[in-house]
């Protein structure tokens, strides 16, 4: 579901109805020190109770992890969940009226939540009923199907709430309608029953197979997957999309794993629900399940969530599709695992077998050195590319020379490239030690000009990045902090034709347009009344608890430090360089392009010309700038000498317009004076 913007009004009394105390005693064994409460952080593993609740100020803070917050933040961190999520389930539990910045939003969202809550209650029942089935005479076949030929204790069976759903059309549908007295509509919108084609009732969905229940990461049953017993087609069967319902966005297993990732700071994703119930019948419980789809990247950022090192190990099946699987799943974080941001491996059993198929023959200690001896995606894919190859072949040869830097045009660290890039020239040779020179240097010139995460780098030098970044920082960091230079900001954006061009301040920037349209909203219909106070930073740093992740590279623009302080009091100098700084940049790129252009005309021009004098004589005078004998010549020659003539007017054109944009850099007379006058800057 797509939850509308919530009224600041709902955020704010779900607060003041919030106590932390309540909410963190239901996961945090408390005592009473002093005027704080204690307890072990449920963030990391400590036997020495460093986490602390202050009831006074509704504030929690692990002096061990740092963990630290408000009710909200507790619950969003404990669970995983969105602020918005956790604001509507506290407004439930404490009966506040839900509010959003559209009227008809907010109805429809209150139909949506009796609606989700009804589909909980329906799925839960299904579940039971299917788990007490399992135990009956007629799931004694499925029972001996997961005891036997899956060698599942009664221990597992019971963790993962397995089930049977019985063989007739219509059993769980009289159970959940005629029974309970649920709508067959909202029985089918579960996902449970299936519409007759003839339009005269309904039919069962599952009927005489193995019930596996999906849970959500807050363990609330969402969907089913099922085995046949019978050898009847499909083999798995999942529920359909629902409105609770979406595996790509759902990891099976999480709810039981989440814990354990924590703790082993690393995640194992397989392939199918019994190789997650394998995995943790012998004790490998951080394995989660991608429910035979490719790994999205909404259910790798769920993930990352609960690792600190960011590890995630992909043990898909070996087979060409688990290969083109474990392929679309780098992809999906490919820039991510490009930076070093996400600690990608990828783990190949032997024999082509999954997970559950080799610990029928092997231990768990057998699974988990190969865990610990899992490739990393990059090493993985280069070995891909050389896989089934006969490099002595000279058509596979240079597909795979081809793929190869392909792979590694995408790296942006130079070291680790002229690592690989030597590495895979070793490879390549096959132990020919003057070929690996010849081809270490051929593979560098194919990676070279390589367009990096789909921005090309041609023009861009590395300083760029730094100068950029920082001028970017600036300019949000006066905006935030100097509310009345906001609208010389607008301006001088609009006037420079300035866009940010790093992720994160294009996020903060988009967030702050959209609380100050929302707070124009709610401005006073009369104009002669004073509106209140508006303070931007605090409704910012709110999104640090709903978009804790995005939040986390711009939150040193909230809090200030000595230098920082500095640069706020001087907000004209500091906007104007700022502003200028990232022009200056744009007109260097156009600068050295024009110097490309320039190289490639006088190659042209000396093709056409030859050893004529002309060709001499003009770049003579242009030296000299002796323009009017210059322009003489261009009037009787040729083309290519006005070719080199208009860009070398718009080079020099550029070359002027960054002096003055030098100019702007610097400090004037209004700026000393501005300074000079700031009682805060302490110069006198």
């Amino acid at each position: 579901m797509t939850t509308p913007r919530l009224h600041p009004d709902t955020i704010e009394q779900v607060r003041q109805a919030t106590d932390i105390v309540d909410v963190v005693s239901e996961h945090v064994s408390l005592r009473k020190q002093g005027r704080n409460l204690v307890g072990c952080c449920p963030f990391h593993d400590e036997k020495t109770p460093s986490f602390s609740v202050s009831p006074e100020k509704q504030f929690y803070y692990c002096f061990g992890c740092g963990a630290g917050g408000n009710a909200i933040k507790f619950l969003m961190e404990i669970g995983q969940r969105s602020f918005s999520e956790v604001v509507l389930d506290l407004a439930q539990r404490s009966q506040v009226p839900i509010q959003t910045l559209a009227k008809d939003e907010e109805k429809k969202l209150a139909r949506k939540l009796s609606l989700r809550e009804q589909l909980y209650e329906i799925l839960a029942i299904a579940s039971r009923y299917y788990e007490h089935a399992l135990r009956q005479p007629q799931g004694q076949n499925a029972l001996r199907y997961a005891r036997n030929q899956r060698g599942l204790s009664n221990e597992t069976i019971q963790t993962f709430q397995l089930g049977y759903a019985p063989g007739g059309w219509s059993t769980l549908h009289d159970v959940l309608v005629q029974e309970k007295g649920f709508s067959p509509e909202l029985v089918q919108q579960a996902g449970l029953i299936v519409p007759r084609k003839s339009g005269d009732g309904y039919y069962d969905r599952f009927r005489d197979r193995l019930m596996i229940p999906i849970h959500d990461a807050q363990s609330r049953v969402v969907g089913f997957g099922s085995r046949t017993l019978t050898g009847e087609e499909p083999k798995y069967l999942n529920s359909p999309e629902t409105e609770l319902f979406n595996k790509g966005k759902l990891l099976f297993g999480l709810d039981k794993a989440r814990q354990t990732i924590v703790k082993a700071d690393r995640a194992v994703v397989v392939e199918g629900y019994f190789d997650v119930i394998a995995l943790h019948s012998v004790g490998i419980t951080n394995a989660v399940a991608s429910m035979g789809t490719a790994l999205s990247l909404d259910q790798m950022r769920q993930l990352l969530r609960y690792t600190e090192s960011k590890q995630v190990i992909l043990n898909f099946d070996a087979d060409a599709a688990g290969g083109k699987a474990a392929e679309r799943a780098i992809s999906e974080v490919e820039d991510q695992a490009y930076r070093g941001e996400v600690q990608l491996r990828v783990l190949n059993l032997p024999n082509g077998k999954d997970a559950d198929e080799y610990l029928q023959e092997y231990t768990a200690e057998d699974y988990l050195d190969l865990l610990d001896e899992s490739p990393l995606w990059l090493d993985w894919q280069i070995h891909r590319a050389l896989q089934d190859r006969d490099l002595q072949q000279a058509e596979q040869f240079q597909a795979a020379t081809e793929a190869i830097a392909a792979i590694l045009g995408k790296l942006p660290n130079a070291t680790l490239r002229t690592h690989y890039t030597h590495r895979c020239a070793g490879l390549l040779s096959q132990g020919d030690s003057r070929l690996a020179l010849q081809l270490e240097e051929a593979l560098r010139q194919q990676v070279r000009g390589q367009r990096w995460h789909g921005r090309s780098q041609k023009w861009q030098r590395p300083a760029d990045y730094t100068l950029r970044e920082a001028a970017e920082a600036q300019i949000l960091r006066i905006y935030l902090h100097r509310p009345q230079f906001r609208q010389d900001i607008h301006n001088a954006m609009k006037q420079r034709d300035i866009e940010f061009s790093f992720s994160h301040h294009r996020f903060l920037w988009r967030q702050i347009l959209a609380i100050e349209d929302d707070q124009a909203k709610l401005e006073p219909l009369h104009p002669e009344l004073e509106a209140p106070a508006f303070d931007l930073i605090a409704v910012v740093q709110d999104l640090c608890t709903e978009y804790s992740q995005e939040m986390q590279q711009v939150y040193h623009l909230i809090q200030l430090n000595e230098k920082t302080e500095l640069d706020i009091l001087r907000p004209n100098l500091s906007i104007r360089a700022a502003a200028a700084s990232l022009e200056r940049i744009a007109c260097e790129k156009r600068c050295r392009h024009l110097l490309q252009m320039w190289e490639s005309a006088m190659k042209s021009a000396k093709k056409e010309l030859g050893q004529r004098q002309i060709l001499n004589t003009y770049l003579q005078q242009m030296l000299m700038d002796e323009s009017e004998q210059a322009q003489s010549l261009l009037e009787e020659d040729s083309y290519c000498l006005q070719e080199l003539d208009e860009i070398k007017r718009l080079y020099y054109q550029e070359k002027r317009y960054l002096q003055q944009l030098d100019q702007q850099r610097c400090v004037d007379l209004n700026d000393f004076s501005e300074l000079m006058e700031n009682p805060q800057l302490n110069l006198n």
